[in-house]
């Protein structure tokens, strides 16, 4: 009762934010196309010079210091190395950063909030390799969570076969989510 209690929150954002996942063409017309959709917050000189080693990713915690927007993010430098992109992965306010470093400019744009991105990027969110506390205690609570439900399912199956009047229809049950599972794996 008390890991149902606790994984609550956890099996809702799950839920829903693989329906919105899966019908993600529905959530794309109700959005007139696009799924995300960034406004331009402010627009900026920035000069600044790297290390001559600097990698794309060193160059990111450079800008994202001097912005000020500490947190998890993530970065592309193009091929040509002209354009510079990060992502500051916040689940209520992402922002996109670009950075061109011909002209010194520096582009701030803000996701706008919307249902679709907003579960997906919850549902998407991992890892123990950024420092942020909130990223930690976010991948600790999903380990939680991944905990919790692997003794869910065993005290399960325990249960089911502990109760002698349930073994006939739980094993039906059983072998029927084993053969979807099956057929599911082989085939999609």
């Amino acid at each position: 009762m008390y890991a149902a209690l606790f994984l609550v929150p956890w099996m809702l954002m799950y839920a829903l934010s693989t329906i919105v996942m899966n019908h993600r063409a529905a959530f794309q017309e109700r959005y007139g196309g696009s799924l995300v959709k960034w406004a331009t917050e402010r627009e900026q000189q920035y000069t600044t010079q790297f290390h001559a080693d600097a990698d794309a990713h060193a160059m990111g915690q450079q800008i994202m210091r001097d912005l000020r927007l500490n947190g998890n993010f993530n970065v592309n430098l193009s091929r040509d190395r002209k354009k510079l992109t990060l992502v500051r992965t916040d689940p209520v306010t992402p922002r996109r950063i670009t950075y061109t470093p011909a002209d010194g400019k520096l582009v701030v744009e803000k996701q706008e909030l919307r249902t679709q991105p907003f579960l997906e990027s919850l549902h998407r969110r991992r890892g123990f390799q950024n420092s942020p506390m909130p990223d930690i205690l976010w991948a600790t609570s999903v380990d939680l969570v991944i905990v919790a439900m692997v003794i869910w399912v065993l005290s399960g199956l325990w249960m089911w076969w502990e109760m002698k009047v349930t073994r006939g229809f739980g094993a039906i049950c059983l072998l029927t989510g084993l053969g979807l599972f099956t057929l599911f794996l082989f085939t999609i």
